[in-house]
């Protein structure tokens, strides 16, 4: 169900987000204490609060007309963020080069958080690849976000 609702509402974003500048990042559809429905937008120079709101009514709209998610969920449509996770493939094309923090579910060499720079996906051998250490296995990664310098 989860994905089928992402899927969906992908589906209706392309719509809405054809001939604007502005990028659909990702989709959530995750139950917490409520359902919420996340979307993750960006644009060159930044997404402002503006393309959020405006992006947000437009899909509200559909959504309400549609009504194809049976429970009560939360809209909320915001920036992934500075330190942003990378899961689809076209994170790791468009993040090439820059640092990442990749959290690991099993220790590796004594280490479950480690910082490298990244250089892409191998998905013949889905396999994370990096400029600074060997490819590990996406199945041994927990989380990869953009690293940020404190």
């Amino acid at each position: 169900m989860v994905n089928h609702v992402e899927e969906k509402v992908e589906r209706i974003l392309a719509d809405i987000l054809q001939d604007r500048d502005i990028e659909l990042v990702d989709v959530e559809y995750v139950k917490e204490r409520d359902w919420y429905l996340r979307v993750y937008l960006d644009k060159a120079g930044g997404i402002e609060i503006d393309d959020c709101q405006m992006v947000s009514q437009e899909l509200e709209a559909v959504l309400d007309a549609k009504d194809f998610i049976s429970a009560p969920y939360i809209l909320e449509v915001s920036s992934p963020g500075l330190d942003r996770v990378l899961k689809k493939p076209r994170d790791f094309v468009r993040e090439k080069g820059k640092r990442v923090d990749v959290s690991l579910y099993a220790p590796m060499d004594g280490e479950k958080l480690l910082v490298a720079t990244l250089d892409g996906l191998d998905e013949d051998k889905d396999e994370v690849v990096f400029a600074d250490r060997a490819p590990l296995p996406r199945k041994a990664i927990a989380q990869i976000r953009l690293h940020i310098d404190i």
